[in-house]
């Protein structure tokens, strides 16, 4: 059964975070929160989002799913392929919410919790049909992290994890599945080691709350970004692998190196002892501010990710790939949409607007999008058919800054044979023209290494939007070479 239409219930830091993500991928959300402020919190948490998703695809992203606020579970529920539970981590709770839900979720609906550690089988225990309920455990902000871990009780279905398996990737998310149930999962079990030892490092005075997280951030962190905990070691033991890395470093598991065996009294000294740092290092930047530098820096850190086609950059690809697929048919006879996007806070230089190297990227971006729509993919260049720009002549006409949009407009001047001439123009949201780009393109036979006529199909697509193009205006600036007088 396909997913179409959700329920989410809760709509907190978690809940906004998955109606966020399931309305960017073009699902219907009813969503159910009983606190007096849950529209605001939740409109705050979706502009955010929006915000996020507009710097993260170049693709055309996909037409926005509805959202409306239900007043009951139950009415939540209505309909709703996917039940999302993101409710207060007590048990009682949850189960009060699926009796609710299960008066109107059709009996094959999936429901999803999100909790951070309860065991499914815990869960499911006063359920009707128990074997549609699972963990899909996510990961804050749920809208840009792509990790869900999956977990199944003892009852749950092997139809219904093949289910969340298949689904989540739509959405641009990487699903673990967990092979034993168990407590509070992989990642957070993970997350709480290192939480305890933080507690005794804070109250031991060795270090400060800054000073810790600069040790993450600054350091390891960025190595687990890319590469996890294994590959980071197995890298670590050199040429001869991870093998060489255990012999080498596994004797000191038996050091005295953490406390790990060890609970800090979690008591009133050391719960000031941490606010009180922790005030003292960000306190003065307000919440939403710092969720959108960590946004931004997420997006960051993804695209750059993507460039080298790696960990969640990989996964980022293969969404566009995705989404470029299901973009609707342009309008072929008028200058194509190539590409949309919102100027990200690393495209700018020390001025405050976007850098000479980002035009060109932009312009880059756009014959790509140009190359997608005649049928030069990743399949066409698996095959050995692509593209080299030949020369490029850039003009810049206006300055842009962060976070405004930009569109690019591209119109085919001339095709014949292996070459394609393309003029692109680059406007504001607000329609004035920021910069023009022409682009000699040669096709290229990869295997040879050498110009080469397109295949028939990608022939007649290039052909067909030559012709129509030929009716269209000579563009304006078209031809100019660098300092050439106006007029």
């Amino acid at each position: 059964m396909a997913i179409r239409s959700t329920a989410v219930l809760g709509g907190g830091v978690i809940g906004a975070g998955w109606a966020a993500r399931l309305l960017e991928n073009g699902l219907d959300v009813a969503v159910f929160d009983p606190a007096p402020d849950a529209r605001r919190r939740l409109d705050e948490a979706l502009a955010n989002a929006d915000a996020a998703y507009a710097k993260l695809y170049t693709a055309p992203r996909r037409a926005r799913g509805r959202l409306r606020m239900a007043p009951s579970v139950a009415d939540a529920c209505t309909g709703a392929d996917l039940v999302v539970e993101a409710v207060p981590e007590r048990l009682e709770i949850k189960h009060r919410v699926y009796a609710e839900a299960e008066t109107t979720a059709a009996p094959d609906a999936l429901i999803a919790s999100s909790t951070s550690g309860l065991k499914p089988s815990d869960l499911q225990a006063p359920l009707r049909h128990p074997e549609r309920l699972l963990v899909a455990h996510p990961f804050n902000p749920v809208y840009l992290l792509p990790v869900v871990e999956i977990v199944g009780g003892t009852r749950t279905s092997e139809e219904a994890i093949g289910r969340a398996m298949a689904f989540y990737p739509t959405l641009g998310m990487k699903p673990v599945r967990i092979r034993k149930e168990i407590e509070a999962f992989v990642a957070d079990r993970l997350l709480e080691s290192l939480w305890r030892e933080a507690l005794w490092l804070i109250r031991d005075g060795i270090c400060t709350t800054q000073e810790l997280d600069d040790i993450v951030r600054y350091g390891f962190g960025l190595r687990w970004a890319q590469m996890g905990v294994f590959d980071t070691y197995r890298v670590a033991g050199g040429e001869a692998g991870m093998r060489h890395f255990m012999a080498q470093f596994g004797p000191c598991l038996q050091w005295p190196w953490t406390r790990l065996t060890d609970v800090p009294p979690f008591d009133d000294a050391l719960v000031d002892l941490i606010a009180g740092q922790s005030d003292a290092q960000s306190g003065h930047i307000p919440i939403r501010e710092m969720e959108r530098i960590r946004d931004d820096n997420l997006v960051a850190i993804q695209k750059a990710l993507q460039a080298t086609n790696w960990g969640a950059g990989a996964l980022l690809a293969e969404h566009e790939a995705r989404l470029a697929a299901e973009a609707p048919e342009p309008d072929w006879s008028a200058p194509l949409p190539t590409l949309a996007l919102r100027v990200p806070a690393h495209w700018l230089d020390y001025n405050g607007h976007m850098t000479e190297s980002k035009y060109l990227e932009a312009f880059a971006l756009a014959t790509d999008g140009f190359m997608r729509m005649v049928g030069i993919d990743a399949e066409a260049v698996a095959a050995g058919h692509s593209i080299f720009t030949a020369e490029t002549h850039l003009r810049h006409l206006a300055e842009v800054s962060r976070d405004e949009d930009i569109r690019v407009e591209t119109q085919v001047i001339s095709a014949a044979a292996r070459k394609i001439h393309l003029f692109h123009r680059m406007r504001h949201a607000d329609g004035h023209d920021l910069a023009t780009a022409e682009h000699l393109l040669i096709h290229m036979d990869l295997r040879a290494r050498a110009a080469a006529e397109p295949p028939p199909a990608i022939r007649a697509r290039i052909d067909r939007v030559a012709a129509l193009h030929a009716a269209l205006p000579r563009p304006e600036g078209l031809g100019r070479h660098v300092g050439q007088p106006k007029g």
